[in-house]
Order: C-alpha cells, then sequence, then structure tokens
C-alpha cells in the first residue's frame, strides 16, 4: 500500500512540474505582452527596431535561428510578419493572428506546417 502511495505521490509532482515547465517555455505563441525567455530592454529595443524598419537582417540576427519562426519566416515574407507584429501591439490580435496562420504560424489544430513537431522532438531537423 505505502507503495503504491509513493509511486503515485511522485507521479503527481512529476506531471506538475511538466506542466509548470512546458507552460512557461510554450508563453509566447505571438502575443507581445508575453515576455519570452530570451527577453532582456536591450534586444526587445533592437528587435522593435528591426520590426518598425522592416529590417529582416537585424531580425535574424536577434532570433539567431531559434524556434520554428526563423524556419518560417524569411526575407520575402518578413514584412507581412512585421505586419502582424505591429497589428498585435495595436490590440488587433485576431488579425494578426489571420496573418500568422497565412504564414504558416500559430496553427493550433495541426493543420500547418508545425504538424509532427510536438514534444520530445527536435526542432532542428
Amino acid at each position: 500500500m505505502n507503495k503504491k502511495i509513493i509511486m503515485l505521490g511522485t507521479a503527481v509532482i512529476a506531471l506538475s512540474g511538466f506542466f509548470l515547465l512546458s507552460e512557461k517555455a510554450l508563453a509566447y505563441r505571438g502575443d507581445p505582452t508575453v515576455q519570452g525567455p530570451n527577453y532582456s530592454e536591450e534586444r526587445h529595443d533592437a528587435m522593435t527596431q528591426a520590426f518598425e524598419n522592416n529590417d529582416y537582417n537585424a531580425w535574424k540576427e536577434l532570433m539567431q535561428g531559434k524556434g520554428r519562426v526563423t524556419q518560417v519566416i524569411n526575407e520575402q515574407n518578413f514584412a507581412r510578419f512585421a505586419e502582424a507584429h505591429k497589428l498585435a501591439l495595436e490590440g488587433k490580435v485576431e488579425e494578426a493572428q489571420t496573418i500568422r496562420e497565412e504564414l504558416g504560424l500559430g496553427l493550433q489544430n495541426g493543420s500547418g506546417q508545425g504538424t509532427g513537431r510536438g514534444y520530445g522532438r527536435n526542432m532542428n531537423r
């Protein structure tokens, strides 16, 4: 009986930790009000300038190849991505999400380019 209680308690703690950590890791999904894990005031200012100036190369350098967004956004579609960012900042979240989906980002229903890249998968394939 004690073994079952200990095993159950351990499983609950492990699952709780998993969900708490995954929530932080997945916090930023196109919402500019959520600070991502790489946030700093300096980086934020540089990123804002990159969006305002439509400067793909500055954005790319700041992103350092991290995240799926760097696999989807390129020089040709960056202006559209910057537009989505601007709309989100203005509170026009639905319009911004429409653009993100158009670009292949933020598709939560598994119907986009990100299908099959869930937990535990290597994103740099």
